[in-house]
């Protein structure tokens, strides 16, 4: 029988959970899920290998699928954890300790071949998406090894799939892709005028070109943010049909690991425009973070919905003109339950979970007040100079 997680994503958004229990250092990690779902915690503590299972509590059949087309064999669960989170990680699954759970559906190894039916549930970007561009090509599936997470490799082959189609030319700003509100936003935060595309090189080979006026820049020239931006929005160009619909069909779940990498506050601003359009169509976002930036974003949610704001105020939050468009996403917007969670490491170096999604400034637990640690040093600092101004009085 095929191991199938529920169909209904709206019976899914009331009650999903993940459960992991010993694997490699997460210990104990419980993460409920809401529309908007943001991991917080600090380096290495396994935000990425907690929605790695994510993905394969609800694609395993997918990547076990994957696996096999490049020619990998599959069958020896040791082999299969290698091959999904990355060469070496196999001794991260102890036989009779480790447990996962997606609410009540136990995922292990021997069974991720039943999980699901082999189409893309959730769609995942990686946090080192710009490492798999090389030489402004996207890599295929077959050419990463096995050192790279199965999740990268998949989305490697998906912006090698969109780089070879035939309508691949013209990449930002494209009208029918993107809200006309949120193109002027990505373009006043990271390109600046210049515009994304396709090209063939003197050796007639294609190739990503950043085109301002008369120059046409090959990728590696760009700046970190646009090297990292570029593929977060192509990734997600997959999720925004370029029809009336709102979503792409059987996909109801993205996962985008630390949307913020590379980029200045306006860029990051943009990203959660982006977010937020994402929530409108009917997806479920989960966010891996290290940035305040975002969780002052789902902190603003949160209040707005709370005090049943207006949607105007999420427009003005975000610097934008009231517009028809912008007032669906604004207003659906202030609907969605927005969640928080915290991994950290106990006093025996282990990783459990907490749930912040309170980010109450004035809380008595300094997880929820700091938001996770990501305004510590804001208050630290902000007390040095306070005790420095009364001590010179």
């Amino acid at each position: 029988m095929s191991l199938n997680v529920e169909n209904d994503s709206k019976v899914q958004s009331k009650s999903m959970k993940l459960s992991i229990r010993n694997f490699a250092h997460l210990e104990k990690v419980d993460i409920s899920f809401g529309d908007l779902t943001v991991l917080v915690g600090p380096q290495g503590a396994g935000k990425s290998l907690a929605l790695q299972w994510l993905k394969a509590a609800m694609d395993g059949r997918q990547l076990v699928d994957a696996l096999k087309a490049a020619g990998h064999p599959t069958e020896r669960p040791n082999v299969l954890v290698d091959l999904i989170f990355g060469a070496g990680m196999a001794p991260a699954w102890r036989e009779g300790q480790t447990e996962v759970k997606l609410d009540r559906k136990k995922i292990s190894p021997k069974n991720l071949s039943r999980v699901g039916d082999g189409t893309e549930r959730l769609f995942f970007v990686p946090a080192h998406r710009s490492m798999l561009i090389s030489d402004g090509w996207a890599s295929p599936f077959q050419k990463l090894t096995s050192e790279t997470p199965a999740v990268a490799r998949i989305f490697s082959q998906n912006l090698f799939d969109q780089f070879s189609g035939k309508n691949a030319g013209a990449l930002f700003p494209v009208e029918k892709r993107l809200k006309k509100e949120i193109r002027e936003k990505i373009d006043e935060a990271v390109f600046h005028g210049g515009t994304v595309g396709i090209e063939e090189d003197a050796q007639h080979a294609r190739r990503l070109r950043l085109v301002h006026g008369s120059m046409h820049l090959p990728f590696m020239t760009w700046t970190a943010g646009q090297r990292e931006f570029t593929p977060l929005l192509l990734g997600l160009y997959h999720l925004l049909p370029s029809t009336n619909k709102r979503k792409r069909e059987g996909t109801d779940w993205v996962v985008l690991e630390e949307p913020e990498m590379g980029l200045h506050p306006q860029a990051v601003t943009a990203v959660m425009l982006l977010v937020l359009d994402l929530l409108w169509r009917g997806y479920k976002v989960v966010l891996s973070s290290h940035s305040p930036h975002v969780l002052t974003m789902l902190w603003m949610m949160r209040q707005l919905r709370e005090n049943n704001a207006r949607w105007q105020l999420v427009c003005e939050a975000f610097g934008l003109a009231s517009s028809p468009a912008m007032h669906r996403v604004a207003e659906e917007a202030i609907e969605k339950e927005y969640r928080a969670h915290l991994l950290q490491f106990n006093d025996e170096g282990k990783v459990v979970s907490e749930d912040i999604s309170e980010l109450d400034p004035s809380s008595d637990k300094e997880s929820v007040s700091g938001w996770g640690g990501l305004t510590e040093f804001s208050s630290r600092f902000g007390d040095a100079v306070r005790k420095a101004v009364n001590e010179a009085e």
